[in-house]
């Protein structure tokens, strides 16, 4: 989708989008419209009870000197980026496959004109919603083609640019990730992973390395190790660097669990739904794509991105229940249910990086439990902190980039659940307090006086029906509000 900003809206424009303000449809100012055509308009409002409500549309077809011109009245609401970041998703599902190609947005229509920050987060959604994968779909009808590829903004306040740049750079990370996300698991498995991930960041000035089975096996990381044993797919670590500031150790890492496909092992998943599991390396996706925006809008920030990449599969070597092995920080760990696989990965990609980078903060992300699920559904994700102040900045971030959060406890009595008799840990504990039993894992790898944070973004990584901002499928969750993080706390 192509963006481009106008002082003002052109006169043969053909399909022109009119925002209007909740209950401020008498203030609209319709520009070159005679008044047989704005009475037209105003009586479709009318009888479609349009009232400026947050991506409500209502459309008009009216009579121009040349010919005619399709008209969309689109509601705004209070005028808030949340509510012009809604108008954005609407125009974009309402005009994607309709046959047009081209549509202008008049922001002068305005009575008060908005923030440029809204006008980019209108941008942004429009762009979001008018991502599709139709790679693997050789028998699309047309009608069910995407035709929209242009969207002009006319009117947008001074600075407008320069907000689309940073926003632009966010849907490129965002739509990388719902790429990976989206693919199927035979296309992408973990060195599959990486290579596509290389290719895409690119001369984006970002460090990328990459340690194979064997390297993993020589530093000890048989928690990772242990869940990847059971495919033919080999384990990957994959590492991004971003050197914003210079040269000098990254103030945050952010670490991802990418278990491309995950069939439960041992523990086999039921088959109804399995298909899902393609997703459960959405952690790993939104880390490549926020270290993709963060490059793309050269944030003046050090950061290191690091997905733990595995193929978690039944097999005659595969890990069993019962099973101990050592992670690389020297702690034992008891399988009790290797469908718990997502910590495994997570706990020696957390250890690594701290030996290697020395982060002051670590945030990870991971579609790690469906008890996330049954507590949160599909409207937040899950967030534990070691740190208030931590948790207080990661829950700013997502509200503000639409990617929410909500905190949830950790306490030593969470803790004493996943003590085993036999090792140092075992990897599940009892029924209840499944997230935070998943939680008080991760922690017991953190070192002493690193910040960490870890999100689990189980049920918001890919979606059943459409929202303001995405089709059904792969979300992109996690790369806005990492993004905002980086920007309000680490940018000086």
């Amino acid at each position: 989708m192509q963006i481009e900003f106008s002082v003002t809206r052109a006169a043969d424009a053909a399909v022109v989008a009119i925002p209007v303000e909740k209950d401020g449809i008498d203030r609209v100012a319709f520009g070159d419209l005679d008044a047989g055509a704005q009475a037209l308009a105003l009586a479709a409002a009318r009888a479609a009870r349009f009232d400026g409500e947050p991506g409500a549309v209502v459309e008009a077809f009216v009579a121009t000197g040349t010919g005619v011109r399709q008209l969309l009245l689109l509601g705004v609401g209070a005028g808030s980026e949340h509510d012009y970041e809604r108008a954005g998703g609407a125009l974009t599902a309402k005009l994607l496959t309709s046959g047009t190609t081209a549509v202008t947005a008049d922001f002068s229509a305005l009575a008060a004109a908005p923030s440029a920050s809204a006008v980019a987060r209108f941008a942004a959604a429009a762009v979001m919603r008018g991502w599709r994968i139709d790679t693997y779909r050789t028998r699309l009808p047309e009608r069910q083609k995407p035709t929209l590829t242009h969207i002009t903004i006319a009117g947008a306040p001074e600075g407008s640019d320069a907000a689309w740049h940073a926003q632009d750079a966010v849907t490129k990370g965002l739509a990388l990730t719902r790429t990976l996300v989206a693919e199927p698991p035979n296309i992408m498995y973990p060195v599959a992973f990486v290579e596509r991930v290389t290719a895409d960041l690119e001369g984006l000035g970002l460090e990328i390395s990459v340690l194979g089975e064997a390297e993993m096996t020589e530093l000890g990381m048989g928690s990772l190790l242990g869940v990847s044993q059971g495919s033919v797919r080999e384990g990957q670590l994959l590492v991004i660097k971003w050197s914003g500031k210079g040269p000098g150790d990254p103030d945050l890492a952010l670490v991802g669990k990418g278990v491309t496909f995950d069939t439960g092992g041992i523990s086999l998943k039921p088959g109804p739904g399995m298909e899902d599991m393609k997703w459960d390396m959405g952690g790993a996706g939104a880390v490549v794509g926020a270290m993709k925006a963060l490059a793309l809008r050269g944030a003046r920030a050090n950061v290191v991105g690091v997905c733990g990449l595995v193929e978690n599969m039944p097999d005659g070597n595969a890990q069993r229940p019962g099973d101990i092995v050592t992670s690389m920080s020297g702690q034992t760990i008891e399988i009790l249910n290797t469908d718990a696989e997502g910590r495994l990965v997570l706990c020696d990609a957390i250890t690594w990086v701290q030996r290697n980078h020395r982060p002051k903060t670590i945030v990870d992300l991971a579609t790690l439990t469906g008890a996330m699920i049954i507590a949160l559904g599909n409207e937040h994700g899950g967030l534990f902190a070691n740190d208030d102040s931590l948790a207080d900045q990661l829950l700013a971030a997502g509200k503000a980039s639409g990617d929410l959060l909500w905190r949830f406890p950790l306490s030593d009595n969470y803790n004493k659940l996943i003590d085993s008799p036999i090792a140092d840990m075992k990897n599940v504990g009892p029924r209840g307090a499944g997230s935070i039993t998943a939680a008080q894992f991760i922690q017991r790898f953190v070192d002493k006086g690193v910040r960490w944070a870890h999100l689990d973004i189980a049920g918001m990584v890919w979606a059943d029906k459409p929202g303001a901002t995405f089709d059904k499928g792969a979300t992109g969750y996690g790369v806005r509000v990492l993004d905002r993080f980086v920007a309000d706390n680490f940018e000086g």
